[in-house]
């Protein structure tokens, strides 16, 4: 490889380390051709980019980069390298631990992570980064947190509102009975003034004339 070949490999890899925040650092030694070419289709698929280089033109794209941000995955640059760039932070954790599966394999290893600018090291660490949220999934979580709250309390309302609407129909239906009732009631006459008796009329009493 020339001098200017190695330095078009440098640029392409600082424009991937610089576009994505997620990237996996594994080990393919031993994998076939073949196997090489399925775990591209399975990363193609994940809309995941995997590129092979060397170790030393990796390490000068991070450090032409940011040297102290990348400084923990320079001890896990060694043996034959793939790179695995990811918007989503767990696919390739993913697509690693369904390709041994399927081909009854230890291969690629997991040498290292870096995500969100979290540094994760060593093989173990694998099917921890396969259970990682992605911020989808914790907004979602959130989301849902602050709307059970309000659920409830709506549903408090709407079933106080539908207790109250029996009771608001038996009130309305209860009026006119109250109504009919108020005007059956009879009128209360009032008595008759009592009738004056003639005044019986003073007998005269004759006077008997003077003799």
């Amino acid at each position: 490889m020339t001098k200017q070949e190695k330095n078009d490999v440098i640029e392409v890899l600082k424009g991937k380390f610089s576009q994505y925040n997620n990237f996996y650092i594994t080990d393919t030694e031993s994998l076939t051709v073949a196997q090489v070419t399925t775990l591209r289709g399975h990363c193609f698929n994940k809309q995941v980019e995997m590129k092979v280089a060397k170790n030393t033109l990796i390490k000068k794209a991070l450090e032409s980069l940011d040297a102290e941000k990348y400084a923990g995955v320079y001890e896990s640059l060694n043996k034959v390298t793939a790179v695995l760039f990811s918007e989503n932070p767990k696919d390739p954790a993913v697509i690693i631990s369904s390709f041994r599966r399927e081909n009854n394999n230890e291969r690629p290893v997991l040498k290292a992570a870096f995500i969100n600018g979290d540094v994760f090291i060593g093989n173990d660490k694998l099917v921890a980064l396969t259970q990682i949220k992605t911020k989808n999934e914790l907004i979602g979580e959130v989301i849902g947190l602050l709307q059970s709250p309000i659920q409830r309390v709506l549903g408090a309302l709407q079933n106080k509102d539908a207790g109250k609407a029996p009771e608001a129909s038996a009130a309305v239906e209860a009026a006119p009975v109250a109504e009919a009732k108020v005007e059956a009631a009879p009128v209360a006459e009032a008595p008759a003034a009592p009738t004056a008796e003639a005044t019986p009329a003073a007998d005269a009493t004759a006077t008997p004339a003077a003799e």
